[in-house]
């Protein structure tokens, strides 16, 4: 039976090889989930492989078909091995969803050098290597669709992050130049910003007043992780002579 999206069939996930970093929870669970559930064939990725083989083992008794694979996105080569584990079950890798962040907020002057580096290893370089392990592939079919998510905040500066900022800021440049220099091989490119969401990345912020800021600012007005999932499953499912370059959410109440 075709599945129904948004009010009209999803033909266009149905089928499509989908790899996924960050799958074990949040958004990424989410979208690993949704997408499945029309069809999909979601290849998980992610550090904690109790929780991949859970939720693959979950989809699989579902009916749907979902492999896990631990992935650490600051190591390229586990990054590789999970694209081509992608390949090898599926024979082939559709898209590639870019989704593993941290976001352990603090100003500059509290000096956390450490999380910086952190960010810039996950929140960017992983996406690269999310990028470099995917886009061989896609060449070779001449065909594939890369989403990298970035945030709100990479387009405004929030206090106490800018350095998660920065990472974001940086991925929304990555992105506009992969899909300037991808156009050859009919591939597709998508930046996906959310706004305050409700999931484990409230956790990372180890400073622990603005962690407890943060968190009731959230609870207050965030949106549950399956609204990403929507807004993948759509720009995924239109036709592949459309290219949905950006998609920018938040809550109704957030302002920034």
């Amino acid at each position: 039976m075709q599945q129904i999206e948004g009010g009209r069939l999803s033909e266009n996930i149905q089928g499509k090889v989908i790899v996924i970093t960050g799958a074990g929870s949040g958004t990424g669970e989410a979208a690993a989930r949704h997408l499945a559930a029309r069809g999909a064939k979601v290849v998980l990725g992610g550090r904690r492989a109790d929780r991949l083989d859970a939720v693959a083992r979950e989809l699989t008794a579902r009916g749907h078909q979902a492999k896990a694979v631990k992935t650490d996105v600051t190591d390229k080569d586990q990054v590789k091995a999970l694209v081509d584990r992608a390949v090898e079950a599926f024979g082939r890798v559709d898209v590639m969803l870019n989704n593993a962040g941290l976001m352990p907020l603090a100003p500059l002057e509290r000096l956390k050098i450490d999380e910086w580096d952190q960010m810039i290893d996950v929140n960017f370089k992983g996406v690269l290597y999310g990028i470099a392990a995917a886009l061989p592939h896609m060449k070779a079919q001449r065909s594939g669709h890369i989403i990298n998510v970035a945030s709100v905040y990479g387009h405004v500066v929030g206090p106490d992050a800018t350095v998660y900022c920065a990472t974001k800021f940086a991925v929304r440049a990555l992105s506009e130049g992969l899909r300037r220099e991808v156009k050859p091989y009919n591939i597709r490119t998508t930046i996906i910003s959310p706004g305050a969401v409700k999931t484990e990345l409230l956790e990372h912020i180890s400073e622990k007043d603005i962690q407890t800021d943060t968190k009731e600012f959230v609870s207050k007005i965030g949106l549950p992780a399956d609204s990403f999932a929507r807004m993948v499953a759509f720009a995924v499912n239109e036709p592949d002579d459309v290219d949905v370059n950006e998609i920018l959410f938040r809550p109704t109440a957030q302002p920034g």
